[in-house]
């Protein structure tokens, strides 16, 4: 499927070029989903995230190993010169996607998304952010962007971290996504000279990390509380907020490609299931009034694939309307998440409201990405923005 996009433009000003999105699998992309499929249907089914989610950490350190470091999963958007892979964002989607579909305990969307743009946005010449990308690229490094999760691209820079001239941090930064598995945490400050993005030992003095309960029982959040914290600066006010804003772009569009996963395997299962359970001799599956909305619900599927793609795709290529691309995507994908999750608890009966069946992990990761990084009505907001649309 080729489409052409554009964006439309406020009277007066002149509108993006449009772009051809090829937004089809491609060979290597399909290959690459068949080994993180594989991966994740040897090391991590529904019952050991279950038994895990039972217990004090549901971060499975060595399934993240083999997904970031053996398979190389982490580095896929890092160029080559700076210790990637040289692949580009929509091969991370397509990772993004895998993991949705198995609500993988692993903080890929944390330290290989949102930490490594980033540091793909701060100077290469820096040498410890340099060498910092080239760790969470190798997958030997896990870092966290602490910004409160719901945060939105296009959100002020905050400024609820303060560091002094010799870069001592002190603040406090509630729901940071999987702070709780990060070894090195990106913290956007207010230093003596303005806004600057510096990295912080997690385990180093000055750093406390509270874990509150949380919806999703597979990506865990922490309240970081900094007291002197010693930070060391990775960008400063010429680049930490063109850092940070790519970051949570980047980190929506791909949020999107979860969400488009997580949607996929509860329409899938849901399907599964009622062809095979009977009532009244017949599968329930055959009844008029579930096959309509199993129908409606594979629309709004395929219509969140298309959105989710294209996000994916306008990333990588960097295009000028990814903005608009990854507002669409974000506005449209989360909605459909939950509505899938809701549709695979409900129709899978009694089974389905039960512990022991994977349905309501996807329930509570759909609610909670429904949130994350801007709610689908903040998106559209921003897109009515983006494209000139009035305010209503």
């Amino acid at each position: 499927m080729t489409t052409t996009a554009g964006t439309a433009a406020p009277a007066g000003t002149t509108a993006p070029a449009a772009t051809d999105q090829d937004l089809l699998y491609s060979e290597v992309e399909d290959d690459l989903r068949a080994s993180v499929r594989a991966l994740l249907a040897d090391r991590c089914p529904h019952t050991a995230v279950l038994a895990r989610c039972e217990g004090d950490e549901p971060h499975d350190p060595a399934l993240w190993s083999a997904l970031a470091a053996d398979l190389g999963a982490a580095g896929l958007a890092v160029p080559e010169e700076r210790g990637g892979h040289g692949a580009s964002w929509r091969e991370t989607a397509v990772v993004m996607e895998e993991l949705g579909r198995s609500a993988a305990p692993v903080p890929f969307l944390g330290s290989a998304v949102l930490a490594a743009a980033a540091l793909l946005g701060c100077d290469p010449r820096r040498q410890e952010a340099a060498e910092l990308l080239a760790g969470v690229a190798s997958g030997t490094t896990a870092a966290a962007l602490a910004v409160d999760f719901s945060t939105a691209p296009g959100a002020e820079f905050p400024c609820a971290v303060r560091a002094d001239a010799g870069g001592a941090l002190t603040g406090r930064v509630s729901a940071v996504a999987e702070a709780p598995a990060a070894q090195v945490l990106l913290v956007p400050a207010i230093g003596p000279d303005g806004p600057g993005l510096y990295a912080v030992d997690a385990a180093g003095a000055g750093v406390s990390t509270g874990v509150p309960p949380a919806l999703d029982l597979t990506r865990r959040i922490g309240h970081l509380d900094l007291d002197g914290a010693a930070g060391r600066l990775l960008a400063g006010p010429d680049r930490a907020r063109a850092a940070l804003e790519r970051a949570l772009l980047t980190g929506a569009g791909m949020l999107a490609s979860e969400q488009l996963g997580l949607a996929e395997w509860c329409l899938e299962e849901t399907v599964r299931h009622v062809r095979g359970r009977t009532q009244f001799g017949r599968p329930v599956g055959s009844f008029q009034a579930l096959k309509h909305r199993l129908a409606d619900l594979w629309l709004e599927v395929v219509s969140a694939r298309a959105a989710a793609r294209s996000a994916a795709d306008a990333l990588a290529s960097d295009a000028p309307d990814a903005d608009v691309a990854v507002a669409v995507a974000q506005s449209y994908c989360a909605d459909v998440a939950v509505h899938a999750a809701e549709e695979c608890v409900q129709l899978h009966g009694g089974i389905g409201m039960t512990w022991e069946h994977p349905a309501h992990l996807y329930l509570k990761r759909a609610k909670a990405d429904q949130i994350a990084l801007g709610t689908p009505g903040r998106h559209r907001a921003r897109l009515a923005g983006l494209v000139g649309l009035p305010p209503a």
